[in-house]
């Protein structure tokens, strides 16, 4: 559930949403790319699904992380995703990350893009992500105040 809206995958592996529009209470503009959905995300004001082909469809709140348009040919081969209050991190299988969202929040990881590899797991707070690496090594990004910067860890 996002603040003020619901989303479920039926049976049938498609998505029905209710709830606040501006939240995510409504996927119809999205619909027809609703279909063999895996898992649904929640930030604060918007949904992300990944299919099982590994895509990533998103709707909501566009300051919420419900606008992929920007990062959409990145989001394939998603293996997970993490939200904070208004951005999402997808792992990809081959171990980078797709951020997308409110840039404070986490949605802009372009300051660590080339740390954002042979990552294991992506971790969140409200307004900033944590990538662990194979290596050991956590790479943070997002609001500095809630976890944002793990340069000294």
């Amino acid at each position: 559930a996002s603040s003020c809206a619901f989303a479920a995958i039926t049976d049938e592996g498609e998505v029905v949403a209710w709830g606040d529009p501006t939240c995510g209470g409504d996927c119809q503009d999205v619909a027809e790319e609703l279909r063999f959905v895996q898992h649904i995300y929640a930030s604060q004001g918007a949904f992300a699904a990944v299919k099982t082909d590994g895509s990533v469809v998103a709707w909501g709140s566009p300051r919420c992380g419900g606008d992929a348009g920007a990062v959409q040919s990145k989001l394939r081969q998603v293996r997970s995703v993490v939200a904070t209050h208004r951005a999402f991190a997808a792992l990809r299988i081959d171990g980078t990350v797709v951020t997308w969202g409110h840039a404070q929040c986490g949605g802009d990881s372009s300051a660590v893009r080339n740390q954002l590899t042979d990552v294991e797991e992506i971790y969140a707070t409200e307004t900033a992500f944590a990538a662990l690496r194979s290596n050991g090594d956590v790479v943070a990004w997002g609001d500095d105040l809630c976890g944002g910067d793990a340069r000294d860890v």
